[in-house]
């Protein structure tokens, strides 16, 4: 850096700890700042870097698809865990009639086959909409090409 000139900051204010004539140590010294990028104005004022894009701040981390797995499966297993404490802790035989069957359950695990059985339900349902989606789209896009 020249005399006279000076480095801006991201906002294109002066950084603290720099003058006029430049960087200054705490004794009030021009000094250098080894590595760090140094800093101009473009045409609209933003800052532009010489020297490419500032490094990605320690505290930032990059979301990947296994991380989310891993949570996924972590957050499963915390969930299965939970179901078996359930399913334990209600063992007193209840009974059940279902469509002129009749039985005895325990408690946790009729509960847990009508949970399951709503999932199932669901799921198919939302399948069934996703594929008549899908369809749709197909079809849009065959009117479109020709």
């Amino acid at each position: 850096m020249t005399a006279g000139q000076y480095s801006p900051g991201p906002d294109g204010q002066r950084e603290p700890g720099t003058t006029a004539a430049g960087p200054t140590s705490p004794g009030g010294t021009p000094e250098s700042y080894g590595n760090a990028p140094s800093y101009s104005t473009g045409a609209a004022g933003a800052p532009v870097s010489g020297t490419g894009p500032a490094p990605a701040p320690a505290a930032e981390r990059k979301v990947t698809r296994t991380g989310v797995i891993w949570a996924a499966v972590v957050a499963a297993l915390v969930l299965l865990i939970l179901l078996i404490i359930f399913i334990l802790q209600n063992q007193e035989l209840v009974l059940v009639k279902f469509l002129g069957l009749e039985g005895a359950v325990p408690l946790g695990m009729a509960l847990f086959i009508a949970a399951v059985t709503g999932g199932v339900l669901v799921a198919a349902a939302g399948g069934a909409r996703i594929l008549q989606l899908r369809t749709n789209a197909h079809r849009a896009r065959v009117r479109q090409r020709g």
